[in-house]
């Protein structure tokens, strides 16, 4: 990509011990577990998928650095982080606070976070016809979205490697339905969303960016589709929408595979209706790939279901995802209103099949393309 993109890459940070997953799961597990016993589903079904660089601890430094070093050194600008915080407080943060704050390269590249405002469910795997256990409720209470943007704006949008579109701290969110509950109304949220606008100016900021992610199929239990997202967003007073995977806007006809390119197609079929329809700048998306299998419990049948149990996109290549950055390329060439803004799903969804770190199949062949 050329300077006048920028290329950030969504990051789920599941891959560290973790105080409420080993009360769930037991003591010292990641998701590394689920990486390592997913079993091939059909012929020619590559799983479990192997990391080259070992199944390492994220919330470590010196781990954190080498996946700075390979992101800046490929290109991309910004990690985004998967950031979850619910009434009882925070979930999941030790890779960003540990592990990335205190890498000795953190000026190398910038970070922000994607509040995942969604249900969290037991599906580390998921037991296929049974209703996950839902374990922590995506919807907070105003009390606690207060104490949430207070410890942003403080702890988050000071530091100098946060990230800022036109001068301003980049704070997504990924599930509208779940934050308006947790405020009871429209109204009420917009003006919540106000007041963490008017916090993050009166640190010292010309303003804040605040990112929607829509979507108009669901993928995780609880998921619901929003009616009239883009005039939702406005009237809530957000500055851009986004997209944070292909298979949020592509139903994929074909099981056990779907293209990739016809994935592809589609997806960017969506992107022009929507840049042309939508009242906000929308930064688009390009899908590394998608295999949700490794989150079916493993002595469950693989069928065409629900997710994770679901079609899986078929010849996904690093020349078929140098394809995807070609036409995002082009598609923000076309719309400067975009700013030259798209995300990556993803850096390191080893459970969901897409990941820019390298495996020992492709091993940095990704990241070249």
């Amino acid at each position: 990509m050329s300077k006048q993109h920028t290329v950030a890459c969504y990051y789920f940070p599941n891959y560290h011990v973790d105080p409420r997953n080993e009360a769930q799961h037991g003591p010292g597990w990641s998701e590394w577990e689920v990486v390592r016993h997913a079993p091939p589903r059909f012929e020619g079904h590559v799983q479990p998928k192997v990391p080259a660089w070992g199944h390492e601890d994220e919330s470590d430094p010196a781990v954190m650095a080498k996946k700075i070093d390979a992101a800046a050194d490929y290109g991309v600008d910004a990690f985004i982080f998967d950031w979850y915080y619910y009434d009882d407080g925070q979930f999941l943060e030790q890779a960003l606070e540990k592990g990335l704050w205190n890498a000795p390269n953190n000026d190398r590249i910038k970070f922000a976070v994607l509040w995942a405002n969604h249900d969290w469910t037991d599906i580390h795997p998921m037991k296929m016809g049974e209703e996950p256990d839902l374990l922590y409720p995506g919807k907070v209470t105003p009390e606690t979205f207060d104490s949430m943007t207070d410890l942003l704006v403080k702890d988050y949008f000071s530091r100098s490697n946060y990230w800022l579109v036109d001068g301003a701290p980049y704070f997504s969110l990924y599930d509208l339905s779940s934050l308006i509950a947790g405020f009871g109304s429209v109204e009420d949220t917009a003006k919540a969303l106000a007041r963490f606008r008017d916090k993050t100016k009166a640190a010292g900021f010309p303003d804040l960016h605040l990112n929607a992610v829509v979507w108009g199929n669901t993928i995780l239990p609880g998921e619901k589709v929003i009616d009239k997202p883009f005039e939702l967003t406005q009237r809530l007073g957000f500055d851009s929408v986004t997209s944070y995977v292909w298979m949020h806007h592509v139903p994929m006809p074909e099981f056990p595979t779907t293209p990739f390119e016809y994935v592809r197609d589609k997806y960017f079929e969506y992107a022009e209706a929507t840049v042309r329809n939508a009242p906000l700048p929308y930064f688009p998306n390009v899908s590394m790939g998608w295999d949700s299998s490794p989150r079916v419990c493993p002595s469950d049948v693989h069928e065409n279901l629900e997710y994770p149990s679901m079609p899986i996109i078929g010849g996904n290549t690093p020349q078929a995802f140098r394809t995807g950055l070609e036409r995002v390329r082009d598609f923000l060439d076309a719309h400067p209103e975009s700013k030259g803004i798209f995300n990556i799903n993803s850096w390191n969804e080893w459970t969901e099949g897409s990941y820019l770190e390298p495996d020992v199949v492709d091993g940095m062949a990704y990241l070249e393309a």
